[in-house]
């Protein structure tokens, strides 16, 4: 009754199977992996806070709950989520509009964008949308990370220097940076130039050390010590210990409309870019992932976190990386992880008040510079100039109109080029290579040889409305080519594998304009679905049922015996 029972649960909490299947031999590994993922996720979390408008302790609440959530509901071993920073500059761009940046509205707001995010997600995953993964293309990604890098960049440069910066919009910030680039507090940047070197070399050579970690103690160490923050340098400040009361903020719903329709968007890039991550590391670990589970399970994380006063989170690569370099196996890393940022929020938050802003941005800054990815650039460029061109305008859109129109710009332009490139697709005549019963491309085969006065032609896509005209338009060039020779027309239907209305009746007209010229059309291979639209639409009968074949060949030799 037991077993039965947790295998009908497991269904819905896929972590739940490690009960039964959990080795002992994977705990030291996965305890060893969640102490690192914590080293990186303190830090890490703290710093992301802060690019979403919110106090540093926000940051590790968003880090704990989520983190058992996903374990428990998601398909996953190595993915690891908490807050990212490219859903944090999401959420800074969805809260502006409807409270001051910071205030405490801003955070209850914050709690409530968490909340409907996750409410969006479980409802993506019920109903099958995990194929939404789909629609940003990696190109796309590419160039949105690149943008994102490029503007948490620019707006960390500030703190990074020691002086503020005017925030509306990137090219006004960076004019202002430049112009008060005299007023750089020479303590601050010094430390910051020396994490930020510090955090590129150990990740270049020492890779599975916590470098994060290590700049913090030591800042905090040195602050306390020195005195430093006496002398101009600006640190994080009062964080309170212990976990804030669990329930849903009393706010106002006047805003709801806004945040709902800017959820839409954070729901798309957190779970796309998840979800790039997750498939990596599944695939190089050897397992399967259930994209709609996964779906569900971080819109669960969300909930947990919106409702333990966290924020927005996604899945983080960076933290994710560092378990699986660490021998991370199973789901328990994420609750180890979280275990151990609940330790720090629960009784050693009182030594982060001494950690300076510059680390953190140095840590940001550092950890952006890992979203760049000019080598997958380069090879668009010789590949897809179109692919290329589509992640450079994202890119641009980021920086210049906001990350939500950025995107959606983008995925209008993929469409656009795939709806361009799929309305004139390649199609070609065949011809019988000697010695064959194949058909092959004339153009790309010099064996093969066209038949007289039989014309067989392949429409290298489905006929749907969008190319049915060109489809038509095709045959007619081809039939003018051969200046009235032809006088058997053979569709090879293999790669119709859909066919509308549209397409039907075009396929109808086609009928009536050949019989008109002595032409008769016959399909070969079709696709037992496409046969049941034209069946319904009742142009088999008026194509004949003598003029359908199972191949190309049988096709030809019926003509060819007609011709005979």
């Amino acid at each position: 009754m037991a077993k039965s029972f947790l295998s009908g649960i497991s269904e819905y909490l896929p972590g739940l199977r490690l009960i039964k299947t959990y080795k002992k031999e994977w705990l030291s590994k996965d305890f060893a992996a969640g102490l690192s993922v914590a080293a990186i996720a303190i830090p890490v979390s703290i710093a992301y806070a802060g690019i979403a408008g919110l106090p540093p302790e926000v940051g590790l609440y968003s880090s704990v709950l989520p983190m058992i959530a996903y374990a428990l509901f998601g398909s996953s071993r190595q993915l690891m989520v908490g807050p990212d920073s490219a859903t944090c500059i999401l959420i800074a761009s969805a809260l502006i509009p409807v409270a001051a940046f910071g205030s405490e509205q801003y955070q209850s707001y914050s709690v409530l964008l968490a909340l409907i995010t996750g409410v969006l997600c479980i409802l993506g995953g019920v109903l099958k949308f995990g194929f939404i993964a789909n629609f940003l293309s990696k190109p796309i990604l590419t160039g949105y990370l690149n943008g994102l890098a490029i503007s948490i960049i620019a707006g960390q440069l500030g703190k990074f220097f020691g002086f503020s910066l005017d925030s509306a919009g990137f090219f006004r910030m960076m004019f202002d940076f430049f112009s008060k680039i005299n007023e750089t507090h020479i303590l601050t940047f010094t430390i910051g130039i020396s994490v930020f070197i510090f955090l590129r070399l150990f990740k270049k050579y020492f890779k599975k050390i916590p470098a994060p970690l290590i700049a913090v103690i030591v800042s905090i160490i040195a602050v306390t010590v020195i005195g430093m923050e006496n002398s101009g340098l600006k640190v994080v400040g009062h964080v309170p210990a212990g976990f804030p009361e669990f329930g849903i903020p009393d706010v106002g719903l006047s805003e709801l409309g806004i945040l709902i329709s800017h959820s839409f968007g954070i729901v798309l890039i957190s779970y796309c870019s998840a979800m790039l991550t997750n498939k990596s590391f599944a695939v190089k670990n050897g397992y399967s992932i259930d994209a709609n589970k996964d779906f569900i399970a971080l819109g669960a994380a969300n909930i947990f976190s919106g409702l333990s006063q966290g924020f927005v989170i996604s899945g983080a690569d960076s933290r994710t990386a560092v378990n699986d370099s660490s021998g991370g196996k199973t789901q328990l890393v994420s609750v180890i992880a979280a275990l151990s940022i609940a330790v720090v929020i629960l009784f050693l938050t009182q030594y982060l008040e001494y950690l300076p802003v510059t680390v953190l941005s140095a840590i940001i800054i550092s950890a952006s510079i890992g979203l760049f990815n000019f080598e997958y650039l380069r090879k668009l460029y010789h590949v897809s100039r179109f692919e290329f061109f589509l992640a450079v305008i994202t890119s641009l859109s980021v920086i210049t109109i906001g990350v939500i129109p950025a995107v959606l710009i983008a995925v209008g332009l993929a469409l656009i080029g795939l709806l361009a490139k799929a309305s004139k697709p390649h199609d070609h005549l065949l011809g019988k290579v000697k010695g064959l019963n194949s058909y092959h491309d004339v153009n790309e085969y010099t064996d093969a040889v066209k038949i007289p006065e039989i014309m067989i032609y392949r429409f290298e896509a489905p006929i749907l409305f969008f190319n049915a005209d060109y489809f038509k338009k095709r045959v007619h060039e081809f039939l003018n080519d051969e200046k009235g020779n032809i006088k058997f027309l053979i569709l090879d239907g293999s790669p119709l594998i859909r066919l509308d209305i549209t397409a039907a009746e075009t396929i109808e007209d086609l009928i009536f304009e050949l019989k008109a010229d002595n032409i008769v059309i016959g399909i070969a291979k079709l696709n037992r679905n496409v046969k049941l639209i034209l069946d319904r639409a009742n142009i088999t009968v008026k194509i004949g049922e003598e003029n359908i074949f199972e191949s190309v060949h049988s096709a030809v030799e019926f003509y060819s015996n007609k011709l005979n």
